[in-house]
């Protein structure tokens, strides 16, 4: 049996091209004869955006990247073209823009619970395709009572920021390691791939980390 080799994914839940490098990444992962134990960690792309934002995402790219809506119309037309050619069907017409802080938090509470998979997918698919909101903590809290997490004990943890300290020492590595993108993976401690790649560019960073370790334990 070989050795699980450890995938560490520096993520944001209204980041489009996390969703779509999951998708990829999980299509890497099952071409990969091995396996694989994944963790999510938490980047914040916008970290000042208000939880309820005036505004569409088209509204808010413009008014953050300074570029004319037009422009930013086409850059969401091409991201909706390309997750739906993984599979995810973007409906930005119904995005709510929002801070993800408390949804990262979230995803610690489901890591603690043994569910953090499961709440990763549910929040992304919420934002990008669903038209939830994943700002504010009774919303969060129906996300995830439909995974069978306990809604009140997640309203609980939620209020009392229980996991924050998790969210900013996510961040704290993120800065450490020199990440300025996301999605961004960590393969078993050794590579770094930064972006929504092809899965066989995640098949032979994993076969390669398989390949080192197995030469190092007959060393």
């Amino acid at each position: 049996m070989s050795e699980t080799i450890k995938v560490d994914i520096w993520s944001d839940v209204q980041c489009p091209w996390c969703y779509i490098g999951k998708r990829k990444f999980e299509a890497g992962a099952a071409l990969f004869d091995g396996n694989v134990e994944v963790e999510y960690h938490s980047y914040e792309l916008a970290p000042d955006t208000p939880v309820d934002f005036d505004g569409s995402p088209v509204d808010y790219l413009s008014q953050r990247k300074g570029l004319p809506v037009a422009e930013v119309e086409l850059m969401l037309e091409r991201v909706t073209g390309i997750a739906e050619s993984v599979g995810l069907h973007y409906d930005y017409d119904a995005v709510h823009q929002t801070n993800t802080v408390i949804s990262h938090e979230l995803l610690h509470y489901a890591k603690a619970h043994g569910r953090q998979l499961d709440m990763k997918e549910r929040l992304l698919k919420a934002y990008f395709v669903d038209g939830r909101h994943v700002g504010r903590i009774d919303d969060l809290a129906d996300l995830a009572a439909e995974i069978g997490l306990d809604r009140a004990d997640v309203i609980r943890a939620l209020t009392a920021h229980d996991f924050l300290p998790d969210v900013k020492a996510d961040v704290a590595q993120a800065a450490a390691y020199g990440i300025q993108g996301v999605p961004f993976f960590v393969i078993d401690g050794r590579y770094g791939i930064s972006g929504a790649q092809d899965p066989d560019t995640f098949a032979q960073a994993l076969r390669q980390a398989q390949t080192e370790n197995i030469e190092e334990n007959n060393k």
